[in-house]
C-alpha cells in the first residue's frame, strides 16, 4: 500500500490531535500522543491547549501533582511529561542511550567509571525518597565522590538514575530550581542493554502517535540505534504492517490507525516551543518545509513557537504586548489570518493568568528571522 506526503501529514497530525481538538483529561491526552516535550515549563500547556477542548491548566497542574502525568528525561535525553503508567516502560527502551550518554565523557571526565555510577544509584534513589533540590543531591554526591567530582556525577545521574521532577509551583508547576523524587516505579535497569520488551512497546506507542514512520524516524524519535529498532520490528511481525511512502521509502504503521483522506482540512493553530511533532521523524518535511527548517530549529536546538497553517510551519509567533506576534514566512489568506486571530485570542486569555510574556526569553531570536507578513493578533 503507498501513501502519499499529505496522507502522512494529516495522520501524524490527527494522532496528535491536531485536526480538531477533543474532549478528554490531560492525562489521558498525553497517553494519547505518546510524550509532550517539556524543556519549557510552559510548553506542555500550549500543546494541550492547541489539542483539547476547553483545556484548563489546572487539570494539568493537578495531573503532575498527583503523578498521572510525569516530567523525566526520557527520549532525545531530553525532558518529557508522559503518562505516569508509561515512564517504566519508555525509560527501559532507553536504557541503552542513557547510559551511553550519561555515564559517558563527561561523568569519565570526573574521574567516575559507569561502575561507579551504577553503584551510587540505589543509594542515590533511597535519598531521593521525598523532594530534593539539585543543590541537595550535589552535596550528596560530595560526601561520597568528593567535591571535584560532584558536578561531573551530577550531571550524568540526574539523567541517568531514575528520577522525576518534582512540581516546585506556577505558574507552569515547574520552576526554574528543580526538584528530584526516585520514580520508584518498578525495577532499575541496569547496563548497557535495552530491554527489547520495553523498545517493542515503544514503538508500537510511536507509531501509534506519530504514525506512518520509517525506522529512521523512530531511531530519532527516542534516540536509539537503528538496529534495534529494526529488529524489534521484526519481532513484532503481524502487530506492525508495511506501507510504502514518498520516494519508495518503507514505513511501519500499526494496523487500523487512522488515516484521515489527504483534503482532511486542518485548522491553524500556534504551536508550544519544541512542539513533540516538530521533533518526532527523522524527515522533518512531514510538518516543516525545508526552506524553514534552519529558521524554527534554531543552531543551538531552540524549537521556535511556530504558525501551523494547512498542516505545516508557514511562520513563527511570539507573546507581546498582551497579544500574539505572528510571523507568516510567506503570504497567507485573509481566512488563515482569521483563524489565527481567533487562536490566539484563546491564547492569549490562557496566557493571562499564567504568564503573559511566555517565551519572552526567546526573543533574541527575531531579529535574526528573514523579512514577512507580522501581525499583532489577539489583543
Amino acid at each position: 500500500m503507498d501513501i502519499t506526503a499529505q496522507e502522512l501529514n494529516r495522520a501524524t497530525l490527527g494522532r496528535q490531535l491536531l485536526l480538531g481538538r477533543e474532549a478528554m483529561d490531560a492525562g489521558e491526552a498525553v497517553r494519547r500522543v505518546v510524550a509532550l516535550q517539556a524543556q519549557h515549563a510552559a510548553s506542555p500547556y500550549v500543546a494541550l491547549w492547541n489539542r483539547l477542548a476547553g483545556f484548563a491548566p489546572e487539570e494539568l497542574d493537578a495531573a503532575f501533582a498527583g503523578r498521572a502525568v510525569v516530567k523525566a528525561t526520557l527520549m532525545r535525553i531530553t525532558l518529557h511529561a508522559v503518562h505516569g503508567n508509561d515512564y517504566q516502560i519508555f525509560r527501559e527502551a532507553m536504557q541503552q542511550t542513557l547510559y551511553a550518554s550519561r555515564l559517558g565523557y563527561r561523568f569519565a571526565a570526573a574521574g567516575l567509571t559507569p561502575a561507579d555510577g551504577e553503584a551510587l544509584v540505589p543509594e542515590l534513589l533511597d535519598f531521593a525518597d521525598r523532594p530534593r533540590t539539585a543543590a541537595e543531591m550535589q552535596d550528596w554526591l560530595e560526601e561520597r565522590v568528593g567535591a571535584e567530582k560532584k558536578a561531573g556525577a551530577w550531571w550524568g545521574l540526574k539523567a541517568y538514575a531514575p528520577l522525576l521532577h518534582v512540581p516546585t509551583g506556577g505558574p507552569w508547576s515547574f520552576g526554574p530550581r528543580s526538584s528530584f523524587v526516585a520514580a520508584r516505579t518498578g525495577p532499575v535497569p541496569r547496563g548497557r542493554a535495552t530491554v527489547p520488551e520495553a523498545l517493542r512497546h515503544l514503538v508500537l506507542r510511536y507509531l501509534g502517535g506519530f504514525g506512518p514512520a520509517s525506522v529512521a524516524d523512530i531511531a530519532q524519535f527516542a534516540m536509539v540505534p537503528r538496529a534495534p529498532v529494526r529488529q524489534a520490528l521484526l519481532v513484532l511481525g503481524d502487530a506492525v504492517e508495511q506501507l510504502r511512502g514518498p520516494e519508495g521509502t518503507l514505513l511501519y504503521d500499526v494496523p487500523g490507525a487512522s488515516r484521515p483522506p489527504a483534503d482532511t482540512p486542518a485548522p491553524p493553530r500556534l504551536m508550544a516551543m519544541w512542539d513533540s511533532v516538530l521533533l518526532a521523524h527523522a524527515d522533518r518535511s512531514r510538518v516543516i518545509p525545508p526552506a524553514y527548517r534552519r529558521l524554527v530549529i534554531r543552531v543551538n536546538g531552540d524549537v521556535l513557537p511556530t504558525l501551523l497553517v494547512d498542516g505545516r510551519v508557514a511562520g513563527v509567533w511570539r507573546a507581546v504586548d498582551g497579544g500574539v506576534e505572528a510571523t507568516a514566512f510567506h503570504d497567507l489568506p485573509t481566512a488563515v489570518w482569521d483563524g489565527l486571530a481567533a487562536e490566539a485570542a484563546s491564547l492569549t486569555a490562557l496566557l493571562a493568568g499564567r504568564d503573559a510574556e511566555v517565551y519572552r526569553r526567546y526573543h533574541h531570536w527575531w531579529p535574526k528571522l528573514p523579512d514577512g507578513q507580522v501581525r499583532l493578533l489577539g489583543r
